[in-house]
């Protein structure tokens, strides 16, 4: 019943609405993964025959193509599902992670692909390519192109991209005592 909480909690954070393409797309990756992770052959056979169907529909309408083999942490956010976004299936994704539109993380081209920690966000237009980690904590910025590890707590802009510390209030938020 795990998966079925998971989808409410899509369901919320992408504005309660069936019709939202980031909820539609996300509820039919849950739905790969669930099927390629059962364990009786006729029923993964009948699901994953399903689920391409539904990769169809994915690939066609609404341009988001996360397949079922990506590893997604807690709460990852489509925040604009307008355009394209595209992961490549060995990616993992940390938890309370953010991906705008038109956004790319998948390989540069050999083997080995991203590791993205938790609470990253990724700009429109990125791309984030190759065998590299990216820590917990950083933001990407719009049109930036990332193929280098990146510490945690850092601000990533530009193509090539540039890597800065983070702004104070991160830093702040981060180091903040816990409530009693």
């Amino acid at each position: 019943m795990v998966m079925f909480e998971t989808l409410r909690d899509d369901y919320v954070r992408h504005g309660r609405s069936l019709t939202e393409p980031a909820f539609v797309s996300l509820a039919v990756y849950r739905y790969g993964h669930w099927a390629i992770g059962l364990k009786n052959p006729p029923l993964r056979w009948l699901a994953s025959k399903l689920y391409a169907l539904m990769k169809i529909f994915i690939l066609n309408v609404t341009k988001v193509w996360i397949p079922p083999q990506v590893r997604l942490g807690k709460d990852f956010h489509i925040i604009h599902a307008e355009g394209s976004l595209s992961i490549h299936p060995d990616v993992v994704i940390g938890d309370r992670c953010g991906v705008m539109h038109n956004v790319t993380i998948g390989t540069n081209m050999g083997p080995g692909a991203p590791v993205i920690g938790d609470d990253v966000f990724i700009g429109v237009n990125s791309c984030v390519l190759g065998p590299i980690t990216i820590g917990d904590r950083v933001r990407i910025g719009a049109n930036t192109a990332v193929t280098t590890n990146v510490p945690p707590d850092s601000v990533v802009i530009g193509s090539p991209a540039k890597i800065y510390p983070s702004l104070p209030i991160f830093a702040a938020r981060k180091k903040a005592p816990a409530h009693e």
